[in-house]
């Protein structure tokens, strides 16, 4: 088998609810969708989502490279992941989206020419996974009102984004806790809001709230200030935008300076990189939850949800973007149960047949 084309799609559409984050503001799902075409006919889906206030990248230049490793991969045999993850990284620096479009294209094409799902194909410890719903950073009242109806509607952990102010974020998370009530878990999101001190000083007051973990509060490369704050906070902290790949992942569990780390196909460049991600933890006793990118549209929460799903060492997701879009991209793939599980599809790779037509024109 080999690549004959690679196909890409932008995708630029509306969330039904801007997020808010420490960081800045995201209003569409912004994508570049692939279809990595072979000679016996299997084409696989795939997914890059940019985000500027995260990876730094946009839409155009995920599109240019994509279009770039196309001619570097003709020929290649979509299966041999190794070698199409080895031709990506001689190519080009970085570029993690562009990258994990491909990635996950040539995995859906992997178990589809398997035969089976992907979740199985690695490693089929379950069928589902469980996700959070995040809130974005808002006034208390209308933050605390909509985390109510998120677990009115069946989810039972919440996700909120802090970031801005000690007595705002004191406000927020507390009038949450009171809406949603003591059984609902919280997660915080800081975003790199914080520093050392200042970090744990915060901390300290919202465990009030019975907070289940914190995710970066510090900025990405400050690994002592993480440490600092994981070795004086009274709740679990977890790496986001700290670990992008396995050498921060191994540097970050070396130096017991998280609790948790958080992976994003996004960020490390697709499942190739994540299984490692995943692995070095696992051997550290460190748990994983999976996450994604606010602008992502679904191809690759089906891809994340596999994995998260497959391997027992991720204990969490926080994979909630596609709830955002009133319609997906595409037919197939996962499916919704009780509000917060996806189910994972049992037909070969991703599950995914085909582009809506409205993508394709």
């Amino acid at each position: 088998m080999k690549i004959t084309d690679i196909r890409t799609h932008r995708l630029e559409v509306p969330l039904a609810h801007p997020l808010r984050i420490s960081l800045g503001i995201v209003t569409h799902a912004i994508s570049c969708l692939v279809e990595v075409v072979t000679d016996d006919g299997i084409i696989g889906y795939g997914e890059g989502s940019p985000g500027p206030l995260i990876t730094g990248e946009n839409l155009a230049g995920t599109v240019a490279t994509v279009e770039m490793l196309r001619d570097k991969l003709i020929g290649t045999d979509p299966r041999d992941i190794e070698a199409v993850n080895a031709i990506m990284s001689r190519s080009v620096a970085y570029a993690m989206t562009a990258k994990a479009a491909i990635d996950i294209a040539c995995h859906d094409i992997l178990g589809k020419s398997a035969g089976l799902p992907l979740y199985k194909l690695l490693g089929g410890f379950s069928g589902e996974i469980e996700t959070d719903m995040t809130v974005g950073i808002d006034e208390p009242g209308k933050m605390a009102a909509l985390a109510k109806k998120h677990a009115d509607d069946g989810f039972d952990t919440i996700k909120t984004k802090v970031g801005t102010s000690f007595s705002d974020d004191i406000s927020r998370v507390k009038a949450i806790r009171e809406a949603v009530g003591p059984d609902v878990k919280i997660r915080l999101d800081a975003n790199q809001a914080w520093h050392g001190k200042e970090a744990v000083r915060i901390i300290e007051r919202l465990s009030e709230y019975d907070i289940e973990l914190v995710e970066q509060p510090v900025p990405r490369y400050d690994f002592d200030g993480l440490k600092f704050v994981t070795d004086n906070s009274p709740v679990p902290i977890m790496a986001d935008e700290g670990c992008w790949d396995s050498k921060d992942a191994l540097r970050l569990v070396s130096e017991h300076a998280v609790d948790l780390i958080n992976i994003k196909l996004m960020k490390c460049g697709g499942l190739h990189e994540a299984m490692k991600i995943v692995h070095i933890a696992e051997a550290a006793g460190v748990e994983c939850m999976l996450g994604c990118m606010a602008e992502e549209s679904g191809i690759a929460i089906n891809a994340a949800a596999s994995l998260g799903a497959a391997m027992k060492n991720i204990t969490r997701a926080d994979l909630d973007a596609s709830f955002s879009l009133a319609e997906l991209p595409f037919d197939g793939g996962f499916s919704i149960k009780d509000t917060r599980h996806l189910i994972l599809s049992d037909e070969p790779g991703l599950g995914i047949s085909g582009l809506k037509p409205w993508v394709l024109s």
